[in-house]
């Protein structure tokens, strides 16, 4: 008695040969399984430490502008004090905008990432009880084969009914979950673009509703404080000067 050869259209569930033929390792290395887990929870990791950067970067522009408001130059300049309070209040609604733009992730992004690796435990385990009732079957198909090879005496074909009668169930056990597999997880598999598409769309959305408003934001604050309409290069030719003036003072003239 022989296990059937079987055709798997899945490549990362182990296939069945004769037990005496072929080894059927407990892992396929680099399966597509494997990866995709990796890949989830990589992007899981790396979704979090994106967002985690975003608000340190929108505090650290808080803590910037208020620095600058706290500046003695603030108490002398009405005009300065006018500008970093534009700054500030700008900072402010970025971070605002910010904070909303993450939360949104969070619960459209990175929560689903989190429960769909939460899934591969599980399947992780299907795979090892399938492995597990295939080293039971293999087993008790050898030891079958063993008294199939013996001479037919009466002592020995008892030996065989009881050795047939002990794989029967054990190889029923094995069908059910070899077929489990090779039922579902290519449904798993094939699934994740129908369960991660609606949360890379709402990244994107979240993305540009939070660069539509810094556009506004900073459209604003330019319209506030760039009252001398000067371009870039004209402000970059003004600070060179007052720097040039800055170093024509005698205290701080080269010795």
């Amino acid at each position: 008695m022989h296990i059937r050869k079987a055709v798997y259209s899945v490549s990362w569930i182990p296939k069945i040969g004769q037990p005496k033929k072929q080894i059927v390792s407990k892992t396929v290395s680099k399966s597509i399984k494997q990866k995709l887990e990796d890949q989830t929870k990589k992007l899981h990791k790396d979704m979090k430490k994106s967002t985690e950067a975003d608000l340190a970067m929108s505090k650290a522009a808080v803590k910037i502008s208020a620095d600058l408001l706290s500046n003695p130059l603030c108490e002398q300049d009405q005009a300065f004090l006018e500008t970093m309070t534009a700054l500030d209040t700008s900072m402010k609604r970025m971070d605002a905008f910010n904070q909303e733009k993450v939360s949104q992730i969070q619960k459209t992004v990175i929560d689903p990432l989190k429960k769909y690796g939460g899934v591969f435990p599980s399947l992780n385990m299907a795979v090892k009880r399938r492995e597990q009732a295939l080293q039971d079957y293999k087993r008790l198909q050898s030891k079958v084969e063993k008294y199939e090879e013996k001479e037919k005496t009466g002592p020995a074909m008892v030996k065989l009914h009881q050795a047939r009668e002990e794989l029967r169930p054990v190889r029923e056990d094995f069908e059910a979950k070899n077929k489990q597999l090779l039922d579902e997880m290519p449904k798993f598999y094939h699934s994740r673009i129908d369960y991660f598409q609606p949360s890379f769309e709402a990244l994107i959305r979240a993305q540009v509703v939070y660069f539509t408003e810094m556009y506004k934001v900073f459209s604003e604050l330019t319209d506030q404080i760039d009252q001398a309409g000067l371009t870039d290069e004209q402000r970059e030719r003004e600070t060179e000067a007052k720097l040039s003036e800055l170093r024509a003072l005698s205290i701080v003239a080269d010795d």
